[in-house]
């Protein structure tokens, strides 16, 4: 979406409204009665966008309610909408799923979150976890796991089994225990490597000898579960160690 269009109620089909024209109903729950599921949409690439509301609002039990591009537009949309699904991508322009989902939470308590994402990280997962989620979908899957997704989310449904979190949870404390063994110096090193700097050069630019650097590696190397400088690097981001 362009510049001042990050706040959008929206109609059935998913044309735009001006918030003084949305009617929010006041019914309960939707499991409860008769009117279609209200849905909105985060997510900062507006062909994404308009691709799922196109695609959730062709559903006769869903009503697309409202846009967003960005964190910052999210808790006054769900006050105009008052949605029970908040269908998002994970990684938006001035933050993340998780800020948005608290910017929500704030103003909607019982709002449901799908989270989708090319992000498959355990990072991205723990935090869709903590955000409430009920499903966290890669943007690869069909069309139809996505509708059903949301329709089982708005029905109260969590599609992340309990396992698969006690596994996230075990890997993560896992990976903190890694983390903390580095020192920071190893951590200077391994920034220095992720901006493809050579041993030589990290030497000069640190201070130190060659041989001390390719021990510093070695290390890292060990602590990472690591055979190589590139998945070291690797390991590290995906650990959140380095940018």
């Amino acid at each position: 979406m362009g510049k001042g269009q990050g706040l959008q109620p929206a109609g059935r089909n998913g044309q735009g409204r001006r918030v003084s024209d949305l009617k929010v109903p006041t019914n309960g729950a939707h499991q409860n009665g008769n009117r279609p599921l209200r849905i909105v949409i985060v997510d900062d690439h507006q062909l994404v966008s308009d691709g799922l509301g196109m695609l959730l609002g062709s559903q006769p039990d869903f009503e697309v309610a409202g846009f967003a591009n960005a964190v910052a537009d999210v808790a006054a949309l769900t006050l105009a909408t008052d949605p029970d699904v908040v269908v998002m991508d994970f990684h938006l322009r001035d933050g993340t799923g998780l800020d948005a989902a608290v910017a929500i939470r704030k103003v909607q308590p019982n709002a449901r979150f799908v989270f989708l994402s090319r992000d498959d990280s355990d990072s991205a997962w723990l935090a869709a976890i903590e955000a409430g989620a009920g499903a966290f979908i890669h943007k690869s899957r069909a069309a139809t796991d996505v509708i059903e997704a949301v329709r089982q989310v708005g029905n109260g449904a969590s599609l992340i089994p309990p396992s698969m979190i006690s596994s996230l949870l075990s890997r993560n404390r896992e990976a903190e225990v890694r983390r903390e063994s580095l020192s920071g110096r190893e951590r200077e090193v391994l920034q220095l490597m992720s901006e493809g700097w050579s041993s030589r050069e990290i030497a000069e630019k640190l201070g130190i000898s060659y041989a001390t650097v390719r021990t510093h590696i070695r290390s890292v190397d060990t602590k990472l579960g690591a055979h190589s400088k590139i998945e070291a690097v690797v390991t590290a981001r995906e650990m959140n160690i380095i940018e």
